[in-house]
């Protein structure tokens, strides 16, 4: 009996492992958020890292989280690092590239809980009255990402994290 159980255990993992490994090689999740501001403005909230703690929706997890800004003071070559508790990990966002009040390219690399190495993208469009924010996280789905898939979409797990992370940063350029 004990036999016929770690066989149909090893099946089932193996059958699981084999639908992953068959999942898609990358992922891409994306929101948007009208905002009654100018793209100069909502730009300011973006280029610049350390405007980031006044929108981002990350931000309240860890109070006690260590932050570092080097590089450029904003714009390509601006860095942010950050180390937190277990719930925010570790990682680092680079700005690669720079359209003023267009479209923001960041590099975004994460050490814990889980490496991985990611694109963020905003893009700005001027609309009636203001702007249009785009926010997408794009990257390679290595075999844990796939496999995490499989329980979860990363459209699921990080889809709420940009709303909630769009409304803030609509509070904050509408405010200010």
């Amino acid at each position: 009996m004990l036999k016929k159980i770690l066989l149909a255990l090893v099946l089932l993992i193996a059958g699981l492992a084999l639908y992953a490994s068959s999942r898609p090689d990358s992922f891409r999740v994306e929101r948007s958020i009208d905002i009654q501001a100018s793209p100069e403005k909502v730009y300011a909230l973006l280029d610049d890292f350390k405007q980031f703690g006044r929108w981002s929706p990350w931000e309240g997890i860890d109070p006690a989280m260590q932050r570092e800004f080097s590089g450029a003071e904003r714009g390509v070559g601006a860095v942010y690092g950050w180390k937190g508790n277990r719930d925010v990990g570790q990682g680092r966002m680079e700005i690669l590239a720079a359209e003023p009040a267009a479209k923001l390219t960041i590099q975004l690399d994460f050490i814990t809980p889980f490496e991985a190495h990611n694109t963020a993208e905003y893009r700005l469009q001027a609309i009636p009255g203001g702007t249009r924010m785009t926010w997408a996280m794009y990257g390679p789905a290595n075999f844990m990402t796939k496999l995490m898939s499989v329980f979860a979409s990363m459209d699921s797990m990080v889809g709420k994290d940009f709303e909630k992370g769009l409304a803030q940063l609509k509070a904050v350029a509408e405010k200010s």
